[in-house]
């Protein structure tokens, strides 16, 4: 059977990491998939998967570079090991991920982890892509926090490679599967949500975007002392 590859790129040139002053590895600096990118690196493999390079810049006193891909619909996690600061990966297209660097010395037990990019990896024929899950920032995850007043300030990041955000689902209560507690939020933040002291609460977002797509951030979880 004839398979037709289609080759295609996305990224851009990073910048070199200042050399280190120790034995310790260095930062990885992320050159591509870039940031925030619909991203359609390598070679189409099927209709479902396509070949995805990841590049990242070299580190000094490094030996082995651990690249970490993580899928965010799912949740699950690719742990790969090359020797060098490049690697082809075969994905799932029209998925959206995350993935980061962490820098390895044989001689010492030090690591450098690199900064979390997301990208899109497209499938054929999108149009219209799904947000990015929201990133909780604030209660982060496991936080014990005092409220002052009873109550907490939510915060959290939202990104699309469409820029066609509409709106935030905010669930918050004390159980696993928390109910909805607004609708519609059009900020990133939802002040003066009233807590109890000695209670573990539990939070998620959903984002929608203007075609109705929508994403879940997972489950969040602080606790007021």
């Amino acid at each position: 059977m004839l398979m037709l590859l289609a080759m295609i790129s996305c990224g851009k040139k990073g910048e070199t990491p200042p050399p280190s002053h120790n034995n310790s590895p260095g930062k990885a600096n992320l050159l591509f998939p870039d940031q925030n990118s619909v991203c359609i690196t390598g070679k189409t493999v099927s209709d479902t998967v396509s070949t995805v390079e990841f590049r990242w810049s070299q580190t000094a006193h490094t030996d082995v570079y651990e690249l970490d891909i993580k899928n965010l619909l799912t949740g699950g996690t690719i742990i790969k090991t090359p020797s060098t600061n490049s690697i082809y990966f075969n994905l799932l297209r029209g998925t959206p991920y995350s993935w980061f660097i962490v820098s390895k010395s044989n001689s010492i037990t030090d690591t450098a982890k690199s900064d979390v990019w997301k990208f899109y990896n497209s499938g054929p024929g999108k149009v219209s892509y799904a947000p990015f899950p929201a990133i909780i920032t604030s209660p982060k995850y496991g936080q014990v926090i005092t409220a002052l007043g009873g109550t907490v300030n939510l915060t959290w990041t939202g990104t699309d490679v469409d820029n066609d955000i509409t709106s935030y689902d905010l669930y918050f209560g004390t159980s696993t599967t928390p109910g909805l507690l607004h609708a519609g939020v059009t900020n990133m933040f939802l002040n003066g949500v009233t807590v109890s002291s000695g209670t573990t609460y539990y939070w998620k977002v959903i984002t929608t975007d203007a075609a109705g797509n929508t994403s879940d951030s997972g489950v969040y979880e602080f606790e007021v002392n």
